[in-house]
């Protein structure tokens, strides 16, 4: 079973047509809704998927551990992360399951840098990506090409050792530190992304470092 785990946060506008999207490239649709207080929960019910609810906003990093419960539950021999707002390609899908099933690695990392398909913001391109990449390298010890990718596949080992305590953004430097930990192995693959609002910018970063800083000398 191959699940699309899609958290979703105020995304009532897009979470339809990326729900009916998936269908084709995977056996089910879990979306975990963030405490929305639109109807985002209701719009993708009624696109087919499965709705998970946080009762509060808690972050990314949250929301995509509560799939990965449900994903454990029920047995998934893979998860894919996919943002509910549009930014990736369905069409990337198949062929990035294809590559992973014959890499035999058990994670996979979606990069804007691999093609030139994506459209990337100066300021992102240029200072916020290659800061996100070295504050991964530091943290990780991996170093990939798009360290905050949010396209990923999982296999059910990786599922099974990938258990995130970052509730937010943090979460996509502790998939890698995690990969590590564990011996996972990963490869990195192609995927396009759409931008439809900036996302992470200098404060979101500061606040990434800040949660990473604070779990490691609390341990």
């Amino acid at each position: 079973m191959f699940l699309a785990l899609v958290p979703a946060f105020q995304e009532q506008q897009r979470i339809g047509s990326v729900v009916r999207s998936l269908f084709d490239c995977v056996d089910g649709v879990v979306v975990i809704d963030d405490g929305s207080s639109d109807k985002t929960a209701d719009t993708a019910r009624l696109a087919g998927a499965v709705v998970l609810r946080h009762s509060i906003n808690r972050g990314q990093g949250a929301a995509l551990e509560t799939g990965h419960v449900y994903a454990r539950r029920v047995h998934a021999d893979y998860v894919l992360h996919f943002d509910g707002d549009g930014q990736f390609d369905p069409n990337d899908i198949a062929p990035a399951l294809r590559a992973l099933k014959d890499s035999g690695a058990d994670v996979l990392f979606g990069s804007r840098f691999l093609d030139r398909r994506s459209t990337i913001p100066w300021f992102k391109k240029k200072l916020v990506l290659p800061a996100a990449r070295r504050i991964n390298a530091f943290f990780t010890g991996l170093k990939l090409s798009d360290a905050h990718n949010g396209f990923r596949i999982f296999n059910q080992s990786a599922l099974s050792k990938i258990r995130m305590t970052h509730d937010r953004m943090a979460h996509a430097t502790e998939i890698p530190a995690l990969v590590k930990k564990h011996h996972l192995s990963y490869i990195e693959f192609p995927v396009k992304v759409t931008y439809h609002e900036y996302g992470q910018g200098v404060r979101g970063g500061a606040q990434i470092i800040k949660d990473l800083l604070f779990a490691r000398f609390i341990k």
